[in-house]
């Protein structure tokens, strides 16, 4: 029986408001690879997927509207990505005006020669590594949906909308998810585009793609995750996130 084919899409197509507005994604990460390329931080990301056999295509999804589109991530990626591997296939597909219909783009751009599972990752996580994107492969395949989370180091609270706390949540009922996140590609294919007809006519909003699978096809499966998978936001996350 030959293995499941598997697609990584990588989100890249945000502003960087809270970066000052310079892609994030497109920042020098510091550090190099080992093949001696110095690393962006969607370079660093990229590289993690392309370093894995079991996946064959990895889907970058870019600003459409500004910051040039596909040439600055394709110039942000290490030369010889896609030989690394089994030899993959790197495409890059235009985003949306959210996250979400991000993902959606990435999806249909699969759809062609759609793949058995799907993974979903930020593009500025560059910290992921190879043990982390197996469990969740593995989890995927058996479970046919799951994420990365890791515990709360901080005691959570449900604040209502005048700033008071509503809710005084167990900490160890709640964790933090990650990324990637991986699912049955058709079948998440089919809830996001659910999903939007939702978005379209009732103006609901989704964070994640755990969400949307857990509202239209089912239960979602936890792996375990990494402090080190940290997602960079602010400036100095760069630092704070290499020093882990």
């Amino acid at each position: 029986m030959p293995a499941p084919s598997v697609a990584v899409i990588i989100c890249a197509a945000g502003s960087s408001r809270r970066m000052g507005g310079v892609k994030k994604e497109y920042r020098p990460l510091g550090t190099r690879d080992a093949r001696g390329n110095p690393l962006t931080v969607l370079g660093a990301a990229a590289a993690a997927f392309a370093e894995c056999p079991r996946i064959q295509t990895i889907v970058i999804a870019v600003p459409h509207d500004r910051g040039g589109g596909e040439a600055p991530a394709r110039a942000s990626l290490p030369p010889d990505l896609g030989l690394r591997g089994a030899g993959h296939d790197i495409r890059f597909v235009p985003g949306g005006e959210s996250r979400r219909m991000s993902v959606h783009q990435g999806l249909a751009l699969l759809a062609a020669a759609p793949p058995d599972y799907a993974l979903v990752h930020d593009g500025a996580r560059p910290w992921i590594d190879g043990d982390l994107i197996a469990r969740v492969i593995d989890g995927t395949i058996r479970h046919g949906a799951a994420i990365p989370c890791v515990p709360l180091a901080e005691t959570p609270k449900e604040i209502d909308r005048h700033g008071f706390v509503r809710c005084h949540l167990p900490r160890r009922a709640v964790q933090a998810a990650q990324t990637p996140q991986g699912f049955r590609y058709q079948a998440l294919l089919s809830a996001h585009e659910k999903a939007a007809r939702r978005e379209r006519d009732e103006g609901v909003e989704y964070t994640d793609d755990a969400e949307v699978w857990g509202e239209f096809v089912g239960p979602v499966a936890v792996v375990a995750g990494s402090s080190k998978n940290r997602k960079i936001t602010f400036i100095e996350d760069l630092t704070r996130g290499e020093a882990l």
